[in-house]
């Protein structure tokens, strides 16, 4: 069994590993793929384009300022691991997979 996480806290910010699937027909959460996280992105992979997009997406679905939202892992690739500085709120979609969260 794997002790991995998905998502969790750390003090106020809200850790989360990302499998990001670009070129998506919409932006949407996607559920578990493997230990991470699948969301799907309309983005293309080039030029910081996809990162732009992931970071305005999760800006908006956090209700956090882009600058708040930070890529610390995975720059060029669909594995990352996102740091949002103290969500506001946390989506439904995502809310159960993170322990202790206050809604």
């Amino acid at each position: 069994m794997s002790t991995a996480r998905t998502a969790w806290l750390d003090n106020e910010d809200l850790i989360l590993r990302l499998y990001i699937q670009p070129k998506a027909s919409r932006d949407q959460w996607m559920g578990i793929h493997g230990e991470e996280i699948k969301l799907a992105i309309t983005a293309p992979p080039v030029d910081g384009k996809a990162n732009a997009h992931l970071t305005k997406f999760l800006s908006k679905q956090f209700k956090v300022a882009k600058g708040h939202i930070a890529i610390e892992k995975g720059e060029l690739g669909r594995h990352k691991q996102v740091r949002v500085k103290n969500p506001v709120i946390y989506p439904e979609a995502i809310s159960n997979l993170i322990p202790s969260t206050k809604q």
